[in-house]
């Protein structure tokens, strides 16, 4: 029995070990679209992508394929390969000098001798030197690759996707893929610079590989075109344009890969110019508007060949700098008024823009939110226009009303929706307040597109300050680095008429410079982001999970998270954000078996809002870095979780104490663990993650396949309540005849317990 409780052992710790492989990563996705009925080849890179056995792409229409893997050759290997190479070199010019000098066959029982199996020797070597050689100075992160053979059907819907991969041991996080309707152009894959493999080609008598700074490539209008930038480089597209055509072009760079946490600004700052064939600049432009991402509108002055230069403004290149041009004399909306509208209502809009059909549409808004706009009366529309819907009742800021003498009469609550029409511009709104009254007023103006950079002042009706904001943070834009909307919630101090001033802080402004101005009451509310969007579970195990929340308006109440449309066997653990909290750790428990594709579902909160129950969304995200330091939730379209084989565990750790566990303040609490009990239950370690503030993990002990666990809180601390989450580790035990290694390296993840509940009591 002893012999067979140590095989199990080692059973477990092996299936550990192989559970410790990390679970892939995306980089980049190139290209990062393709035409409605296509075969093509992607090139996904990334990193821990050896396992990988499926491609998931979000929606219908897209069938996929894997083509091959490549990563970087380990040194070692390279050096051993590179010598062997070396030795069969010169076996073979001996083996030649020995034949010539006798100028017959070498003998038999010569040293030197040259054979088929030699020969086939060196031709492996090359080409598994040039398939994955070594690189060391390729960004792990994006170093590996998966090459996918992709099939779009002609009925595809166009736009957006999102594209993951998945494997033995997981899914990883998504990237955007295109598709559209118009013929594609690709450049080749980029190429990092690589010297050792010049030395090895050096060796063959073979040239260095070269990796052109500038390409041109000739292209048919309209057309989309997908890049990647090296060091330094630049691609060129060589078109044929009519007198007078308005040609848009626009670039998908940041908006494909959001944030690069190990480059500054953290995204590829792509730079468009627009030549004649004679080089002379006909237009330039590296952003639109607030929006890192260019677009370049010029209409061309002569019936010729233009050329369309796309480059990094800082000339900064690597594989992860993909791009995505959309090129032609495309519709392009530029800015609408107003806005939005009021839920069910029927809203005129007016547009403005290039290669536009019509000047204005008819808007039928529907449920509240920000939807995008619909009914445009032609195809192919280049560009997503927000649109906002409210319930409030709605106005249109009538001009002049640029003074407080002037200021505009409004009864609350209301949405203004003006514009700030010229530099210098002020429309100021006058309504009657009471002392002691709450009042918001809030700008939406850049989330929906509008270039304004808003300054809102809140002044009494001789224009003493009451209050005033330029910036304020929504961190439900997670593509957002300047959040130049404003916000005010402030106390009337006395009884009389208040005024609303807004403008532009940087002193501008135009018929583009739009807003939706909210005056009212407080109106609380929340949103949810849930990270992150992707999910890696082994059968029966708890994965921790971030939620959220977006108060607004001054709402505190706590909030009930539940799972809506999940797959039978999921179960959510910790489900509750407390009261006042902006976020907390959940877990999500998987089913006991595995599922044959990946599942999608979403997570809802429920709360109390002025005595009636609302329902939200839990969006999906991912906790993405920008340049080293700053964090931003990027929303995902889809929430997804991959539960894969548990191998040869039979019993996940389990909570058997109810909750939520009260601690005294300064005290302690006890909770207990069942656990897989056997010979390994003694290399068996429990810690606490991410531990709310002033509580620790005091002491565990274990016995007969049930572990106590005491929590300790320091008395000091302010948080009260909230998920404590705890991991499971097993400890690999030391070969026999040999020292145990360093526990750091012997360390596994065994799992994660469910959410534990917890509340910080008196004594």
């Amino acid at each position: 029995m002893s012999r067979v409780a140590a095989t199990l052992a080692l059973v477990l710790v092996a299936w550990t070990a192989r559970g410790q492989q990390a679970t892939p990563h995306i980089g980049y996705v190139y290209p990062a679209g393709g035409q409605q009925g296509t075969t093509f080849q992607v090139i996904v890179g990334g990193q821990y992508l050896d396992a990988v056995t499926n491609v998931f792409v979000s929606g219908s229409g897209v069938q996929t394929s894997i083509v091959d893997f490549s990563k970087p050759m380990p040194p070692g290997e390279f050096n051993r390969l590179r010598d062997r190479f070396r030795e069969l070199q010169q076996k073979r010019q001996a083996a030649f000098r020995e034949r010539r000098n006798l100028g017959r066959d070498t003998p038999r029982n010569s040293t030197n001798s040259w054979t088929a199996a030699d020969e086939k020797a060196l031709t492996d070597i090359r080409e598994r030197v040039l398939k994955n050689p070594p690189n060391r100075q390729a960004t792990p992160a994006i170093a590996e690759n998966v090459t996918v053979r992709v099939r779009l059907a002609a009925e595809a819907e166009t736009g957006e996707r999102e594209v993951r991969l998945g494997s033995l041991v997981g899914i990883s996080n998504p990237l955007k893929f295109w598709i559209g309707q118009l013929p594609e152009y690709s450049e080749p894959p980029a190429k990092t610079p690589n010297p050792e493999v010049d030395r090895f080609l050096d060796r063959l008598g073979k040239p260095p590989v070269q990796i052109p700074a500038r390409s041109e490539l000739s292209i048919r209008l309209p057309a989309a075109v997908n890049g990647q930038i090296g060091p330094g480089g630049a691609h060129r597209y060589r078109f044929h344009a009519l007198k007078g055509e308005r040609v848009v072009a626009i670039v998908r760079a940041r908006d494909l890969i959001p944030y690069l946490a190990d480059a500054v600004p953290g995204w590829f700052q792509a730079a468009l110019t627009l030549y004649d064939t004679g080089g002379h600049e006909v237009a330039y432009v590296d952003d639109y508007r607030f929006h890192p991402d260019p677009v370049l509108e010029c209409e061309i002055p002569k019936q010729a060949e233009y050329i369309l230069e796309i480059k990094d403004a800082l000339f900064r290149g690597r594989e992860d700098f993909v791009y995505r041009i959309t090129i032609g004399d495309l519709p392009f909306v530029t800015s609408i008024f107003p806005l939005g509208g009021k839920a069910g209502d029927v809203t005129r809009v007016e547009l403005k823009g290039w290669n536009l059909k019509t000047s204005a549409l008819s808007q039928t808004n529907s449920a509240p939110g920000i939807v995008s706009l619909v009914g445009i009366p032609h195809e192919g529309v280049a560009n997503n226009v927000p649109f906002a819907v409210e319930t409030l009742p709605e106005c249109i800021e009538k001009e002049s009303n640029n003074r407080i003498e002037m200021a505009e009469p409004i009864t609350l609550p209301i949405i203004v929706n003006g514009r700030i029409n010229e530099p210098g511009d002020w429309d100021v709104f006058r309504f009657q307040g009471r002392a002691g009254e709450q009042i918001v007023a809030e700008v939406y103006a850049r989330r929906l597109g509008s270039p304004l950079d808003s300054l809102v002042k809140l002044t009494d009706a001789k224009g003493g300050p009451v209050a005033m904001n330029d910036d304020f943070e929504d961190k439900g834009c997670g593509l957002d680095t300047h959040h130049a909307d404003s916000y005010i919630r402030a106390v009337l101090p006395a009884d009389g008429a208040y005024c609303v001033h807004i403008g532009d802080t940087q002193h501008k402004g135009s018929l583009d410079h739009a807003y939706r101005l909210r005056i009212s009451a407080p109106r609380p509310n929340f949103e949810l982001r849930v990270v992150p969007s992707s999910l890696s579970m082994r059968c029966g195990a708890a994965v921790p999970l971030t939620v959220y929340a977006l108060r607004k308006d001054g709402f505190t109440n706590e909030i009930f998270l539940d799972l809506n449309e999940a797959p039978p066997g999921f179960h959510l653990s910790g489900g509750r954000v407390p009261a006042a909290q902006d976020q907390v750790r959940v877990t999500l428990s998987a089913p006991r078996f595995p599922l044959d594709a990946p599942a999608h579902f979403t997570l809802q909160g429920r709360a109390t809002i002025a005595a009636k129950e609302v329902l939200r969304p839990a969006v999906p995200a991912d906790d993405m870095m920008q340049a080293f330091a700053y964090h931003h939730l990027v929303p995902a379209k889809e929430f997804t979780a991959l539960v894969f084989s548990r191998g040869m565990m039979n019993a996940w750790p389990r909570l058997l104490s109810s909750t939520p566990v009260r601690i005294p303040a300064g005290g302690t609490a006890q909770i207990e663990v069942s656990f897989p009990a056997g010979r390994f239950a003694e290399n068996l370690q429990f810690e606490l993650s991410d531990p709310p503030e002033g509580i620790t993990l005091k002491n565990v002990s274990t016995d007969r396949g049930v572990a106590q666990l005491v929590f300790q809180h320091a008395g000091a601390r302010k948080t009260r309540e909230g998920n404590l989450i705890v991991d499971a580790f097993m400890i690999r035990p030391a070969a026999q005849g040999r020292p145990a290694l360093r526990a750091n390296r012997t360390r596994f993840l065994l799992g994660t317990l469910p959410a534990v509940p917890f509340e910080v009591v008196e004594r």
